[in-house]
């Protein structure tokens, strides 16, 4: 969907930082960490441990890591205890940062993200500083398939409880309500959609096209951001030029 899907440049790509399943597997682990803790270990009682389940298995997480996961958060197999963590600010050229952590260890996160956005003539705000800039939208991409009818994939959507579907190339990205964002995923897994993405995005109201000086430092932080095994989530508003995919 690289190159053709609205949002496909809008959260840096992950292949380059987190082509290593173990790095995507700790990460999910801290989303389920996070998910318990709010809502307690039973899938069938808390939407949000179902919505990082569903991420788990789209991205190939065994089903004995997804439940050692849920056990270790329960207390089951020790506890660490995670903090949700915001931090906003600006990368050059006035692009607008969010990036969302989860973190046993607030001093080191903010220590981290603070040398990222420095060493790339970047700047760190307070909260709030940017996240107005930003829509919190449910986004579901299904991959477009030769035969699929644009306008059943629209009614099945809305009928879901989807607020709006944009047609691409190669794929339909569904937007919905964060609220309805569960509900709208459950519905069109029974009815037999699969997602190339299902999660919880920002989504910037305007886009910034960054002088060709700054483009390289723009992408240097938000890989360095992606890196960072605290970091969850990098959303910015750049209008960034496509690169190749790797192999």
């Amino acid at each position: 969907m690289s190159g053709h899907s609205k949002w496909a440049n809008i959260k840096i790509k992950k292949g380059k930082t987190d082509a290593i399943r173990g790095k995507i597997f700790t990460k999910i682990g801290r989303e389920i960490a996070i998910a318990v803790r709010e809502g307690g270990s039973n899938p069938d009682t808390n939407n949000k441990l179902r919505d990082v389940i569903a991420k788990a298995k789209q991205n190939n997480m065994p089903n004995d890591n997804i439940s050692r996961s849920i056990k270790k958060a329960a207390g089951e197999l020790g506890n660490v205890d995670y903090a949700e963590i915001t931090y906003e600010g600006y990368a050059p050229g006035g692009v607008a940062v969010i990036v969302e952590c989860i973190s046993d260890n607030r001093n080191r996160t903010a220590s981290d993200i603070r040398h990222c956005f420095a060493k790339n003539d970047g700047q760190l705000g307070v909260t709030g500083s940017v996240s107005f800039m930003f829509d919190k939208k449910g986004l579901l991409v299904i991959a477009r398939d030769a035969g699929m009818d644009e306008d059943d994939i629209l009614m099945q959507a809305l009928d879901a409880g989807a607020e709006d579907v944009q047609a691409m190339d190669d794929a339909f990205e569904i937007t919905t309500d964060p609220n309805e964002f569960s509900a709208v995923r459950e519905k069109l897994e029974g009815a037999g959609f699969a997602f190339l993405t299902a999660e919880v995005q920002m989504i910037p109201q305007n886009t910034v096209a960054p002088t060709d000086e700054n483009i390289e430092k723009i992408q240097k932080m938000l890989e360095m951001l992606e890196d960072n095994d605290d970091v969850q989530n990098v959303w910015h508003n750049a209008d960034l030029p496509e690169e190749e995919e790797e192999e």
